[in-house]
């Protein structure tokens, strides 16, 4: 197939542009500067500088590949994109890729539409991002949460966006669950090596992750099978802060992570912080394993993250 992957560069387009190359696809991807086309042409990949943001740059780049299926891995969540994590101003720290998921996601599919691809596969989030009723671990037939009056409700509704967008376009929408490996989680195991990175409260709530291989391995397969409908792609291990956090904290040999009380939290942190570590709502897989036949290289994050970071 030809297959055109926007963002090809990003953190999950660096894992999946190889696999997709080593399957037999003839891949065009795009990057947003000059200098990065060197490392897709290594990769066996022909690389195109694309803006995301500019409805004449996407659809030419589009029109020009032909492909058979386009992939939406655009965010701007980078450090040189978007500076520090901010988890307290949420709002900033996401804004760009807020937009990637609205008007971004508008301009590739106009340009699908226009150049005859017939299938679409976009990356969504689906860590702790469930909604906060019921159970701790979502299927995809439970809604996101919208995190309404906090700053992270201007990013929960150009998720929405993006996947309306998407299903109505017959296309495939992959909630990917956090993300870790290679380039994926330096500056939060920085934090918790710094002891930056405290429990909060009881630290109950609960987060599903994905190794970036295994992120990019779910993405192939919904290529391949011209999958539709949404899929949670995340590990076998949906967990508590209580738990992942001082495992992650060990791997990376750092002290255990200090607790903190609610109020400190949402005075120091912001309430994104609070909600994640009290009240998040993880993910089961039962439907990307079960529909696409995906299998996890890391089933669950304990062996991950050591086997990651160490």
């Amino acid at each position: 197939m030809r297959v055109f992957v926007a963002g090809g560069t990003g953190v999950v387009g660096r894992r999946l542009v190889p696999q997709l190359v080593a399957n037999g696809h003839e891949v065009t991807a795009t990057t947003t500067t000059e200098t990065k086309l060197s490392l897709l042409a290594e990769w066996g990949a022909k690389g195109v500088v694309m803006d995301g943001l500019d409805p004449v740059s996407v659809g030419e780049a589009v029109g020009s590949a032909a492909p058979d299926a386009l992939v939406h891995e655009m965010t701007a969540i980078s450090p040189a994109h978007a500076g520090k994590p901010d988890m307290r101003h949420f709002d900033r720290w996401f804004a760009k890729t807020s937009r990637l998921r609205t008007e971004g996601t508008d301009h590739l599919l106009a340009a699908a539409e226009a150049a005859g691809v017939p299938h679409v596969v976009a990356q969504s989030f689906g860590a702790f991002n469930g909604l906060q009723d019921g159970g701790w671990v979502k299927s995809e037939e439970d809604p996101l949460e919208s995190f309404a009056g906090t700053p992270a409700e201007a990013g929960m509704r150009a998720v929405r966006h993006l996947e309306e967008a998407v299903l109505d376009a017959g296309g495939a929408v992959l909630r990917y669950g956090s993300l870790y490996g290679p380039g994926a989680t330096d500056d939060q195991v920085e934090l918790v090596r710094k002891r930056y990175f405290p429990l909060v409260g009881r630290g109950q709530g609960y987060c599903s992750w994905v190794h970036l291989d295994d992120a990019a391995s779910a993405t192939v397969l919904a290529v391949e099978q011209q999958a539709s409908g949404v899929f949670n792609v995340v590990d076998d291990e949906p967990a508590p802060a209580a738990e992942w956090l001082p495992h992650l904290a060990e791997v990376a040999g750092a002290k255990r992570p200090m607790r903190i009380p609610v109020w400190v939290a949402r005075l120091l942190a912001g309430p994104m912080v609070v909600t994640m570590m009290t009240q998040g709502r993880g993910f089961s897989n039962a439907k990307a394993k079960r529909e696409l036949g995906w299998e996890l290289r890391y089933p669950s994050w304990r062996d991950g993250f050591r086997e990651g970071l160490t």
